[in-house]
């Protein structure tokens, strides 16, 4: 028996997975909510959140066993992907307990990201905490645990200045189209954004900080590009709308993809048939495609006037700068330390309301076996209601007494160290003078409700 349940990490990202994997394992945001119930209908896994992006897919769930649920996780990720375990075993990390919550606040703080201190993943780990709110999915051990990931990633923002100077994913995408493009003609491409959502504004935005001054954008309805439209005043946007997305690129230099499709816009056919490109702007259409899944297959890069480029192939964009901001990932270190002691700190102090309760209940098995004793000696006849009271409340009164001393020494809000690390000590002491033996029987308690609720 373990003294408690572990928290673990199982996932791939761009660090240890291509794009091909990563797309088929993405989990759109609105089914967030379902892949946690599913995962917390698993055998072993109490508490569940699932973190996707066009970067990472990462699961973090609270494990009754490590290795059995770690091994139901990855199942359940095999029959969502259609890809073998065993071929998904020679991609994914898995990390446990303090790694995986360090793991956790360095994803939010930017520090694991293709762009380091890219401030778009702070945002997706907040929608994480949000879905799971809206949808009662969330456990205390992961909502806490995310919460404090949230924290940790404002602070390494704020007091080390990891952002400033910091490329995001769309602004890197942005970046490699005009590498690509001759210098000459940078300003003057024919530049197309398909998707307006919210990695797709940031490309217009970054395309108004390079002077771009026209961007034909297409999407299913025109609001969205009317808001963006008002919110952006330096630059022409021109709406079309998703049925002219083919004609739309036969007049574009550079055609940028951002949205949720979970099958390609583009494949080999659709681009054979677009006119070429001048040779001025190098007689190459770009497809710079930000979407995981993938909006643009790889094939439509076998097309001699096609170049198609995705979110992996942003790492030599990204590489001139990441010297300087590794340096401040250092400093952010420091930080994320403090947090992870924070949190590890109140998951420990949490290891003794069982025994608290346990005392409790011990104690009041005694008080009311040993009144039964009393009135029964006495005699229900010769008692009053009043006088019956009374005895009552003289024993939980003795009992409460007893128990204030020691239920005092067991209550800590996880802040102070080394208050903890006595707590501690005294709940094995009272585990072990009165053989409650919490840990055993709470994880009794859990295994006994997941075969419940599986029977039901």
């Amino acid at each position: 028996m373990k003294e408690r349940s572990s928290i673990a990490v199982i996932g791939l990202s761009i660090h240890t997975a291509p794009v091909e994997m990563r797309e088929k394992l993405a989990v759109a945001e609105e089914l967030w909510p379902r892949a946690v119930s599913e995962l917390t209908n698993l055998n072993h896994i109490e508490e569940a959140a699932v973190l996707s992006t066009c970067n990472r897919m990462e699961i973090y769930v609270v494990a009754l066993s490590w290795n059995r649920g770690i091994r139901e996780v990855v199942d359940w990720m095999s029959k969502q992907s259609g890809i073998p375990a065993s071929e998904l075993r020679e991609h994914l990390f898995m990390l446990r307990d303090s790694d995986a919550t360090r793991h956790l606040f360095e994803v939010s703080a930017g520090l694991d990201s293709l762009v380091l201190g890219e401030g778009q993943i702070l945002a997706q780990v907040k929608q994480v905490v949000r879905s799971g709110q809206n949808s009662g999915g969330l456990g205390k051990n992961i909502d806490r645990m995310f919460k404090d990931a949230i924290t940790a990633g404002k602070r390494v923002r704020s007091e080390t200045n990891i952002s400033s100077g910091a490329v995001s994913v769309s602004s890197a995408a942005v970046e490699l189209a005009l590498m690509k493009l001759p210098r000459s003609e940078c300003l003057s491409a024919r530049m197309l954004l398909i998707g307006a959502g919210k990695m797709g504004k940031l490309v217009i935005k970054h395309l108004i900080a390079k002077g771009c001054k026209k961007v034909v954008v297409v999407n299913r309805s025109v609001e969205r590009v009317d808001a963006i439209r008002e919110e952006m005043n330096d630059i022409e946007i021109v709406y079309r709308p998703l049925t002219e997305m083919y004609e739309a690129a036969a007049d574009a230099d550079v055609v940028f993809t951002s949205t949720s499709s979970e099958s390609p816009l583009f494949m080999k056919e659709h681009a054979e048939v677009l006119p070429p490109i001048s040779d001025a702007n190098g007689g190459v259409r770009l497809f710079v495609d930000i979407s995981v899944p993938r909006n643009v297959s790889a094939c439509v890069s076998d097309v001699g006037h096609a170049r198609v480029y995705n979110v992996d192939d942003l790492k030599e964009v990204v590489e001139d700068n990441k010297q300087d901001r590794l340096r401040k990932a250092m400093e952010a270190q420091t930080i994320i330390s403090e947090e992870l002691k924070r949190f590890e700190a109140w998951r420990d102090s949490l290891e003794t309301v069982p025994t608290i309760k346990s005392l409790r209940s011990y104690a009041d098995r005694i008080r009311a076996s040993e009144l039964d004793k009393c009135l029964k000696k006495i005699g229900e006849d010769n008692l009053t209601k009043k006088m019956r009271k009374s005895i009552e409340q003289l024993s939980t009164g003795i009992v409460n007494k007893l128990l204030h001393g020691p239920l005092q020494h067991l209550r800590c809000d996880g802040t102070d160290s080394h208050t903890l690390s006595e707590t501690l000590e005294n709940m094995h002491a009272l585990n072990r003078m009165f053989s409650l033996d919490t840990e055993k029987a709470i994880m009794e308690q859990k295994i006994k409700a997941k075969v419940e609720k599986t029977q039901n």
